[in-house]
């Protein structure tokens, strides 16, 4: 067996379609396994689970698979075959409540961190408790719309297996599983968990960004997401932007506002060349924010060419 941090690698077996899966122990002593695509990638966790809730003095058992993401997100849950879940009268769940599971456990941050059962529904019942409000500070209404009548425990156990300690162990399986594929795949990957862990892999403290995966970063100051596409700019170091910065001003041009303005403020930190200096001074239009940060990235020139100053007319005297 090979010890993997917190998770111990049981065996690999063979799925459909020439998928496979690792089959992890934790330290809980539960079964995780690592789902592969046929050319043997990682796809994601999942735990066929098995445990009991335990509510108003009786304990049922509930079956349910659960399914993170490689980084130890939570992402969905299914159900075995002929399997279900029930509420407190014996009720089972109807498709609206499977719906409303989904929505409660799916949230990072959640009523159930701050609270222990007992602090949540009065004692052999699974009526929320009237004082859980003042131990939240959120309103009853908003405390009973994050959870499902009559199925208290079971989201409460629910969400803990879902955001506990397999999370951490999840992640540091992956640690280990690290190469340059997996690094590409998450850089330009749509989920932003991984492109945020990539893009901390392949810069370091620095802003200086590993020469391989250097056509990934552009990608992501280009892509549709504007918060990775910021971190990427602003974690980049000057460097990295040199040879770049025609492509980092046309950039500019195309970018939402927001990230616009981050790329005038990276480009303030370049030394630029005549032509992109030319082409910022040609563009003194835009709101005022626009100008003045054109106008800055001018001024932190160490020189500027006679014909940028020509082009600058009325603004020469900003950038003194």
């Amino acid at each position: 067996m090979q010890r993997i941090l917190t998770g111990i690698l049981l065996f690999l077996c063979s799925l459909a379609h020439g998928q496979t899966e690792r089959v992890y122990l934790t330290a809980e002593k539960d079964t995780l396994k690592l789902a592969l695509d046929n050319e043997g990638r990682p796809l994601y966790y999942f735990r066929n689970i098995y445990t009991p809730v335990c509510n108003t003095g009786e304990c049922k058992p509930v079956y349910i698979n659960f399914y993170w993401d490689l980084l130890g997100n939570y992402t969905r849950f299914t159900m075995p075959a002929n399997e279900v879940l029930t509420k407190t009268d014996h009720r089972e769940f109807q498709e609206k409540d499977y719906a409303k599971l989904q929505e409660i456990i799916a949230k990072e941050t959640s009523i159930f961190s701050e609270l222990k059962m007992e602090d949540l529904v009065v004692k052999g019942t699974e009526k929320i408790s009237d004082s859980v409000d003042v131990k939240t500070g959120a309103t009853l209404k908003t405390i009973k719309n994050e959870v499902i009548e009559g199925a208290v425990f079971t989201c409460y156990t629910l969400w803990h297996l879902a955001h506990g300690k397999i999370t951490k162990e999840i992640s540091g399986i992956t640690e280990t599983l690290t190469d340059t594929t997996l690094l590409h795949n998450f850089l330009q990957s749509k989920n932003h968990h991984y492109q945020y862990w990539a893009m901390d892999k392949v810069m370091d403290a620095t802003g200086h960004v590993t020469a391989a995966y250097e056509d990934d970063i552009i990608r992501i100051i280009e892509g549709n997401n504007i918060f990775t596409a910021k971190y990427a700019l602003q974690k980049a170091n000057a460097d990295f932007f040199a040879d770049r910065q025609l492509w980092l001003w046309e950039t500019a041009d195309k970018a939402v506002y927001p990230l616009q303005m981050a790329i005038y403020k990276k480009m303030a930190a370049l030394v630029l060349t005549d032509k992109v200096a030319l082409a910022v001074a040609k563009s003194l239009t835009g709101n005022q924010e626009q100008v003045k940060s054109k106008l800055a990235i001018l001024a932190a020139q160490p020189q500027l060419s006679q014909a940028v100053k020509d082009q600058l007319g009325p603004y020469a005297k900003d950038i003194q």
